[in-house]
């Protein structure tokens, strides 16, 4: 007598989701990157499989001082983000620094402009011909130059801790201010109790805002593209032999972005290293209290906040007011005026529409995946659930260049060709998004207690129904805010947009980025102005959605 199947599959609703759901990330996750994968080990100059290509990297400087070049940008921006995220967070959650609220806001609107558009604005200010350049010369001073190394530290720098200051500020907040007392009771200074008690407790969310930095600046484009003049890093590189008009090689290309995936992962598996060797509990049944501050001491403590915000959202400033600027061919301003946004309006209104276009049917797609796939995360867990998580968060180590190339390589052939189209934008756009959105509805979904949909399905009501009718709805406010973050990175994106555009997919920041190389400042200006205002009022949207508590990571 045959034994009875005890793993019997239910055949309902959320069988098919996780099917379909597997299915989308396996094609336009895992086969692009598999066809990287393999065309990584085939080259043009040798037949059949091989590791030419690895071999030609690790031997010749041109390639392999890329990679050095990458780590030193990646690794110097990772230390001084950390040093200004976790000094700011510190100030912000144990002093009444003035208008702490503002400035935490501000400091999030700096993190949500695109690192380009700061490039492009301190070449405005420290370019060859900068406004601060040809100020300082006038009384005999030589300004520091903003090209090369330095001056791509310096951009990722400002724009990148905020990264460490979310995720260390809100780590502060939750430790348990006795361990603190303790350790004043026996004598410690402030200082040593800082370096071993403090910092410690909240290392695993400095790590994560670090990796955060270190992957955000490794996979970024515009940056060093506008500011290497021959200091070229990995991201650069890659464009380089994929785009290049006179020598593409997109064997090369799969093998730089391997090498680049790679990179992001050891300094993944570093992380979870270091923080499961060090990783504390404990009860915030005693918040730490605010230091009352006054006079002299109040001002001088919150200095050197506003000092770094102030140059982090500079580069705002100047894109908003080179915006009005209308200068000649040959640079001489001619007039303040409004005639960049006619111009672009008239020559560039294609870029502006396929933006808001892409950006809004991915956030649709973005919102139902979402839903769906937080529901599966937290309410049905399991392997298939894991499975779907892994994939899910890949795209955060995949850089969106990476992703462009693989998306190229898998979809330029029948039986699916979507090179040149809008539709392979859009899913560049969902597939590198999507995470925002999934990870804020299943922390909102955690929160959400399962008995009102457990009394639902008493009632009578079909669980698809509740989940729909309920289970959605309540959910909406957590999938919302993570959805306008996802919509915001998305009229920001670059790294993919710049490999997968063709002249009637082209958008904003595409446009920005091939402006500011034809040295057309303004209109670059009133493009980048676009922008910035729609990330604004986004970012007001989901603060009042989220009532102020928004998460961004």
């Amino acid at each position: 007598m045959s034994r009875p199947f005890r793993g019997k599959v239910k055949m309902d609703f959320w069988f098919f989701t996780k099917i379909l759901v597997i299915a989308a990330l396996c094609l336009f996750i895992v086969y692009p990157f598999y066809t990287i994968l393999t065309k990584s080990i085939f080259s043009s100059k040798v037949d059949g499989v091989t590791l030419y290509n690895f071999q030609r990297f690790f031997s010749k400087p041109y390639y392999y001082r890329s990679l050095l070049r990458s780590l030193v940008v990646c690794s110097s921006t990772m230390v001084l983000a950390a040093v200004l995220g976790v000094f700011i967070a510190y100030v912000m959650t144990r002093y009444n620094v003035p208008g702490k609220n503002i400035l935490h806001v501000l400091i999030i609107m700096s993190l949500m402009s695109p690192p380009f558009i700061g490039a492009y604005s301190w070449i405005v200010l420290l370019g060859r011909n900068g406004l601060l350049a040809r100020l300082m010369s006038s009384i005999g001073l030589t300004a520091p130059t903003i090209y090369g190394r330095n001056g791509i530290i310096f951009v990722f720098t400002l724009h990148l801790f905020p990264y460490v200051y979310l995720y260390t500020s809100g780590a502060m907040n939750s430790i348990d201010s006795s361990l603190e007392e303790a350790a004043e009771n026996l004598g410690m200074s402030k200082l040593r109790r800082i370096w071993t008690i403090t910092i410690p407790v909240v290392l695993p969310s400095i790590l994560a805002g670090c990796i955060m930095v270190f992957m955000t600046s490794l996979a970024d484009f515009g940056t060093p593209m506008l500011l290497g003049e021959g200091y070229t890093v990995l991201p650069v590189l890659v464009y380089n032999e994929y785009m290049s008009e006179s020598a593409v090689d997109p064997y090369m290309a799969s093998s730089l972005s391997v090498i680049i995936v790679a990179c992001s992962l050891v300094m993944l598996g570093f992380q979870k290293l270091v923080v499961d060797k060090k990783n504390y509990t404990m009860s915030t049944l005693r918040p730490p209290q605010e230091t009352k501050l006054h006079g002299v001491k109040r001002f001088l403590t919150a200095l050197p906040i506003y000092i770094v915000l102030f140059l982090a959202l500079l580069p705002q400033v100047v894109v908003i007011c080179q915006s009005f600027v209308e200068r000649s061919f040959s640079g001489v301003v001619q007039g303040i005026n409004l005639n960049n946004y006619r111009t672009i309006l008239s020559r560039l209104g294609s870029n502006i529409f396929n933006t808001y276009y892409f950006s809004l049917v991915a956030i649709v797609f973005i919102v139902i995946f979402g839903i769906l796939v937080s529901y599966i995360l937290v309410r049905k867990k399991g392997k298939v659930a894991n499975v779907i998580d892994t994939l899910i968060m890949f795209p955060y180590v995949i850089p969106g260049s990476v992703l462009g190339i693989g998306l190229i390589v898998a979809f330029n052939k029948p039986p699916i060709v979507l090179v040149g189209t809008a539709a392979i934008m859009i899913i560049s756009y969902i597939v590198r998004k999507l995470p925002y959105t999934v990870r804020s509805g299943s922390a909102f979904l955690y929160q959400m207690d399962p008995s009102v949909e457990e009394a639902s399905i008493n009632l009578g009501v079909s669980p698809m129904k509740t989940f729909f009718t309920v289970t959605a709805r309540m959910m909406m406010p957590g999938v919302m805010s993570g959805a306008v973050l996802s919509w915001i990175t998305c009229i920001n994106e670059l790294s993919s947009s710049i490999m997968l555009y063709s002249g009637k997919t082209s958008t904003i920041a595409v446009a920005i980025y091939q402006e500011v190389t034809r040295m057309s400042d303004g209109t670059a200006g009133a493009l980048a102005t676009i922008l910035t205002l729609t990330t604004v009022i986004s970012l007001l949207i989901v603060f009042r959605v989220t009532k102020g508590k928004v998460k961004i990571v």
